[in-house]
């Protein structure tokens, strides 16, 4: 608390005589977010599932949850080809791996920068913009992109360590240079009324499809570049306020519902986390016209106060209708009415 008044009465005189010093609204909403952090922490530190997942090496105590939704559903196989949506910090990707090992495929999708786990592919960019998607899309195209390699591709160690020469050396476009590239595509493809093209069956390479995605924070405060210093304040995404929270899951939820539709192979799998309102039901049916079993689940690791749960979808089915899939809530509204 001593810390925070000192805070509270910073200011920076300047020779004019004027002060720099923040506006009191601001510094409220700074002492809010402190408080709470402080509370987050405590939490952390007596919760069981946080104490386990670093004695595990696990990124986050999330990653029971899908062990556990795992455990019942048995929706992972060695081998498969995995996407796992709003991926970051990256526990869930970690599961998958572990899961899917030998030969599996895991691709994770964020829009929070953050260190890939081992074994990984990710993407970073916002999942809500269709250049990203049909980026991943792009990627996924190739079945075999993304698995690890088998030692026999390379003759010998001897070999692999030998400098190239200049004839053998290949340009690589660098992170950054794509990083630009990939901006300035959605910069101009910005305002512009496009939709996704229906995908052909071969594209369908997915086995199964994972969403822990939440909408972040509006960042009202502090430069633009936090997001990328301190990440971990825009994975800290509900808002305390339940209508607002629902509302902006049920748009991820369908976000990663028509991804799924695109890529999910016939008899693949989805997870999704939600948060329970008025329109998870709509939801729902829309889940059960694109799989044969649809459940609700709230893992035990998910804690108790939380309006988070979880939709799992088993067995897409193989004849699905777009149209009855991708319908809008009101749409179901209108028809019962």
């Amino acid at each position: 608390m001593i810390f925070l008044n000192l805070f509270l009465s910073y200011h920076v005189w300047l020779p004019s005589g004027k002060s720099l010093g923040r506006k009191p609204r601001e510094l409220i909403e700074i002492s809010k977010r402190y408080s709470s952090s402080k509370r987050w922490q405590a939490r952390q530190a007596k919760d069981k599932y946080s104490r386990e997942a670093g004695v595990k090496g696990l990124k986050s105590r999330a990653a029971f949850k899908l062990l556990q939704i795992n455990d019942r559903y048995k929706i992972f196989k060695p081998g498969q080809s995995i996407v796992d949506l709003g991926y970051a910090p990256g526990s869930w990707s970690q599961v998958a791996v572990d899961l899917t090992r030998p030969n599996g495929r895991v691709v994770g999708v964020d829009i929070i920068p953050a260190q890939p786990p081992k074994g990984v592919s990710t993407i970073q960019g916002n999942f809500l913009s269709l250049q990203i998607q049909a980026y991943v899309r792009e990627f996924l195209r190739n079945p075999n992109r993304g698995r690890a390699q088998s030692l026999n591709h390379f003759k010998n160690a001897d070999q692999r360590s030998q400098p190239k020469t200049d004839d053998e050396v290949e340009e690589i476009e660098g992170y950054i240079d794509r990083e630009r590239s990939a901006s300035s595509h959605i910069t101009q493809a910005d305002g512009a009324n496009e939709t996704i093209p229906d995908v052909a069956v071969g594209d369908k390479t997915v086995d199964v499809v994972l969403s822990d995605m939440s909408a972040p924070w509006e960042q009202t405060t502090g430069f633009w570049k936090k997001s990328l210093s301190d990440p971990y304040r825009r994975m800290m995404n509900t808002s305390g306020m339940g209508f607002r929270d629902h509302a902006g899951s049920m748009d991820l939820c369908r976000a990663a519902l028509e991804f799924s539709f695109n890529v999910l192979k016939t008899g693949g799998h989805f997870v999704c986390k939600f948060y329970q309102g008025a329109e998870d039901k709509a939801l729902e049916k829309q889940l059960k016209e694109l799989f044969q079993t649809v459940h609700r689940e709230k893992p035990e690791s998910s804690r108790s106060e939380s309006k988070e749960a979880y939709f799992i979808g088993l067995r897409r089915k193989q004849n699905a209708a777009k149209d009855a899939v991708l319908r809008t809530s009101s749409s179901y509204e209108s028809n019962s009415s």
